[in-house]
């Protein structure tokens, strides 16, 4: 099949998920990657089955498991010619002073180490489709907010995607930033009040996916529209 190849971490659920249906819409094939398989095959099945989408149990934070997910994909698809670096978890009330630093650990290695691991594993497959790849950073990362981890991870995210922009510069791999505010997904334990949609957010992934060859959207900031004063 000739339909190009739309690779998501972080695809099982929200943005990831929103994204794969948007892209499936759009004539794309895709592969999702997540920690749980249970709701990877449930979207897989949504979505029309193996031919069009694949479901991978992938951990983020190990090599082994990227480099995994890569390689099921090339095998299934035969190529991949985007990449969605979405997955991310959230951190926990306590600020710098006094958060479960085994929390900041694995959102560490999630939300940064985890983008880099995406990045390496599947460079070489973006460069033989002159590719495109897509990192989700966050609002989080343009500001400061007090005692955020969170936020930290996010400003690394968004050096991660300018510093690889430059490193792929003359391969024809577009790099593109997605860097939402307030989105109402499961991230949050409670639905948070005027924000986004997953879908709007996926909205924005497909805008920089259908420009021509010759953009290179480098980065997009979706916020929520503010609430009426009254």
């Amino acid at each position: 099949m000739s339909d190009p190849v739309l690779l998501i971490t972080g695809g099982s659920t929200g943005i990831g998920a929103a994204t794969a249906r948007a892209a499936v819409d759009q004539g794309y094939r895709v592969a999702l990657a997540a920690r749980t398989a249970s709701k990877l095959d449930s979207l897989v099945a949504e979505l029309g089955g193996e031919g069009q989408a694949l479901a991978i149990t992938c951990d983020v934070t190990d090599k082994a498991s990227q480099q995994a997910m890569v390689d099921t994909t090339l095998a299934q698809f035969g190529r991949i010619d985007a990449v969605f670096a979405n997955a991310g978890i959230g951190g926990k009330p306590g600020g710098f002073c006094g958060a479960d630093s085994d929390v900041w650990k694995d959102m560490i290695l999630t939300n940064v180490y985890g983008v880099g691991l995406t990045i390496q594993c599947t460079a070489e497959a973006l460069k033989a489709s002159r590719g495109h790849l897509l990192i989700t950073g966050s609002a989080a990362g343009r500001t400061t907010i007090p005692g955020s981890m969170y936020s930290a991870t996010k400003w690394a995210v968004s050096a991660i995607g300018y510093g690889v922009r430059e490193e792929l510069r003359g391969t024809g791999i577009r790099t593109t930033l997605i860097e939402p505010g307030m989105v109402d997904t499961p991230f949050f334990d409670e639905q948070p009040e005027h924000a986004l949609t997953d879908r709007d957010i996926a909205n924005s992934v497909m805008y920089a996916l259908a420009q021509p060859s010759s953009v290179d959207v480098n980065e997009i900031l979706v916020r929520p529209t503010p609430p009426l004063e009254d």
